[in-house]
């Protein structure tokens, strides 16, 4: 087949992908509903990032720079675009930021035409991912991100890392203020700039590790108030959703996008992670905090809320269910943009009305065996007197 041939297929094929129209899946648990595709795949990126176009230079029309996956996306609305700030991840394995937009939030998702340039710090970070996004009161879009570094601590030892957590802000996704990073006495993944002044002062949901990996003694998702934004430092710290045994939150959990507000308190999504036999599993959670008092937690649904189902059990991370991403529009919808296995996208769509809802009656977890059933069995009888 001819060059050109071969391009004009190639980029067929690609719009073929781009323009694919998503559809809801039937059933479901009726808490929200999952879609039949990814929106967005290492096939979504533009093929000008992939392939040299030059005949003469690329006779056999390769891919010079191989994309492996896309995925913990950041989420925000602007000027009714749905934005997702996506964890593109190379064959090089680093991992870079990079910006897609669709008009409806379920389909078309196209890529901006070139990556995000984001400032470096005087201590330069080998790989950056994972960002939220918050659109502070302030006036700035904050996205909050982990910058990774080797551990110079271990010489000899290539795997032994470092976690601190980036700041940087923008108002347009295009043009980035880095901000010195957040000084912590801990390594820190998975923190969230809460989208509203709390006493005056900047609030951060954090993620305190003792080690890149190990929680240590972590004890959850923790919480603090920062004077001044460009120069972060974590002081007071207190736990707001702490890590229990036998639980899905067993090995370690974090926060996932900013919390949403409602006028029954602030929607979180979280992650948990739990070891089990093949490896860690990591799952989706929810809870809700006080509309006065972001550190009070008012509902605990027990148990997992969103978890890899089908074919998006499969990937580079096996088992892996992760967001940092979601958006609420005016009429009430919340789309919320989860990763499988650490290489797609996904969308489920949800609502304020049922999210409160599932949040306020479901039950907490009893953290025993005889508590869960004996919440199934208040369900039975609540169930069979109706039937009376």
């Amino acid at each position: 087949m001819e060059f050109q041939e071969k391009l004009t297929m190639l980029r067929q094929q690609h719009e073929k992908l781009l323009g694919r129209r998503n559809e809801p899946l039937s059933g479901g648990n009726g808490i929200y509903d999952k879609y039949r595709y990814p929106v967005l795949t290492a096939d979504h990126t533009p093929l000008e990032w992939r392939y040299d176009f030059s005949e003469q230079d690329n006779p056999f029309l390769m891919q010079r720079i191989m994309i492996n996956a896309v995925f913990n996306a950041g989420a925000i609305k602007m000027n009714g675009k749905y934005l997702l700030m996506c964890r593109v991840e190379g064959a090089d394995r680093k991992s870079f930021f990079a910006v897609a937009e669709s008009p409806n939030g379920i389909d078309n998702f196209r890529f901006w035409p070139e990556p995000v340039t984001m400032p470096d710090t005087p201590v330069p970070t080998t790989n950056i991912y994972d960002m939220r996004l918050t659109q502070h009161e302030d006036g700035w879009i904050y996205g909050v991100f982990c910058a990774e570094r080797h551990d110079d601590s271990q010489p000899g030892n290539l795997s032994a890392a470092t976690a601190t957590a980036s700041i940087a802000r923008t108002k347009d996704l295009v043009t980035w203020e880095r901000l010195p990073d957040l000084k912590s006495r801990s390594q820190q993944r998975n923190v969230v700039l809460h989208p509203e002044f709390v006493q005056g002062k900047y609030a951060f949901y954090t993620r305190p590790q003792d080690g890149f990996i190990d929680t240590g003694s972590g004890g959850g998702i923790g919480w603090t108030l920062v004077d001044d934004i460009t120069h972060a430092e974590v002081g007071e710290e207190i736990i707001i959703s702490p890590r229990h045994y036998h639980t899905i939150t067993e090995v370690k959990n974090g926060e996932g996008p900013a919390p949403l507000k409602t006028p029954q308190g602030w929607l979180h999504l979280a992650h948990g992670v739990r070891g089990t036999a093949d490896g860690l599993r990591y799952v989706l959670y929810m809870y809700m905090t006080a509309l006065d008092d972001p550190t009070h937690v008012i509902a605990r649904p027990g148990g997992y809320f969103l978890v890899p189902e089908g074919d998006e059990y499969v990937g580079d991370v096996m088992n892996v269910a992760f967001s940092n991403g979601w958006i609420m529009d005016s009429d009430g919808r919340i789309l919320i943009y989860y990763a499988s296995a650490d290489t797609r996208m996904h969308v489920a769509v949800s609502s304020v009305e049922r999210l409160v809802d599932y949040c306020m009656h479901t039950p907490e977890d009893g953290l025993t065996t005889t508590a869960s059933v004996e919440a199934i069995k208040r369900l039975i009888a609540k169930n069979k007197a109706l039937n009376q």
